[in-house]
């Protein structure tokens, strides 16, 4: 099963995208800022990341920046 990160701080689309992609059958894993993201990308390894670019603590450029010095991701 396929796995997919959503970093979202929008609680009501957290839940829509959450809610479609687990019933399309992924391994689906929610986040609600940056930060949060980061740390969960790491430890869940995603095959896919949705990330929003306007959050708190840490915006989606921020994420993108990040997870690009990372080999593993």
């Amino acid at each position: 099963m396929k796995k997919i990160l959503v970093i979202e701080d929008n609680q009501e689309i957290a839940e829509n995208i959450d809610e479609f992609l687990t019933l399309s059958n992924y391994n689906v894993k929610v986040t609600h800022n940056g930060k949060d993201g980061v740390e969960q990308s790491i430890q869940f390894q995603p095959d896919l990341i949705l990330c929003d670019v306007m959050m708190p603590v840490l915006d989606g450029f921020g994420v993108l920046r990040i997870l690009r010095k990372r080999v593993q991701t």
